[in-house]
């Protein structure tokens, strides 16, 4: 599989390039790669798979309303796809967990010791490296995913390997593309699910601990006799 199909360069700042299934626009620079993907296809409407990158962006969505500014150098990853092509049995609730293991799993398979802490933050060690939201609209899911490759903050750690950026997204699309089931994917997730004990979690703008949780089979938690699911 080739992930430079087509390069097209509409001025100094803006790519778009193909993949065999997912259209995917470079920019050097924007707010949020979530905001623009969203625009976008309030513009354009939606026709396929589209993917939105950038170098640096100042005005990054985290959880929870959170912003998340990217210094240059990290990743910052916006993509757009139908329901339709996800599998059949994804709880759209956990559609976040899983956008988020099928990318641990490319970035392990590079080398990486990265793990998945509930529901869709990025792990090495005991630092986050990185986080992802997703939301729904009607017939689409937008997924938003941000990694630290190099500048980083005391209070975050980042990725432990070097990786080609093109590379990853290639692999990522094409693992996306598989439709592996939820099944599949829950059934790796919760063997790691017992990393995640060892920490919080925000439930309700409060601080929750994870140490007693139960993950159930849609991905959601049993946690102090509440249903939670990651909603973000």
């Amino acid at each position: 599989m080739t992930f430079l199909v087509g390069l097209y360069l509409i001025n100094s700042s803006i790519f778009i390039m193909y993949n065999q299934n997912m259209k995917i626009i470079k920019l050097k620079e924007i707010d949020s790669t979530h905001r623009y993907i969203k625009d976008y296809i309030l513009e354009n409407s939606y026709s396929e798979p589209l993917c939105v990158f950038c170098d640096f962006q100042t005005q990054g969505i985290g959880s929870r309303g959170n912003s998340w500014i990217g210094k240059e150098g990290n990743i910052f990853f916006s993509f757009v796809v139908d329901k339709e092509f996800l599998p059949d049995d994804l709880p759209l609730q956990s559609s976040s967990i899983y956008f988020s293991y099928l990318l641990k799993d490319v970035l392990k398979q590079m080398g990486s010791k990265v793990w998945l802490k509930w529901p869709n933050d990025f792990y090495v060690n005991d630092k986050k490296i990185g986080g992802t939201i997703t939301t729904v609209s009607k017939n689409l899911i937008y997924c938003g995913i941000g990694i630290n490759l190099k500048n980083v903050s005391e209070d975050f750690g980042k990725l432990d390997i070097n990786i080609d950026i093109n590379s990853m997204l290639e692999s990522y699309f094409f693992k996306l593309e598989k439709k592996i089931f939820w099944k599949q994917i829950f059934s790796e997730f919760k063997i790691e699910f017992q990393h995640s004990k060892k920490f919080q979690t925000t439930i309700d703008n409060q601080k929750v601990s994870l140490e007693n949780a139960i993950l159930n089979e849609d991905g959601s938690i049993q946690v102090n006799n509440k249903k939670v699911f990651s909603l973000r």
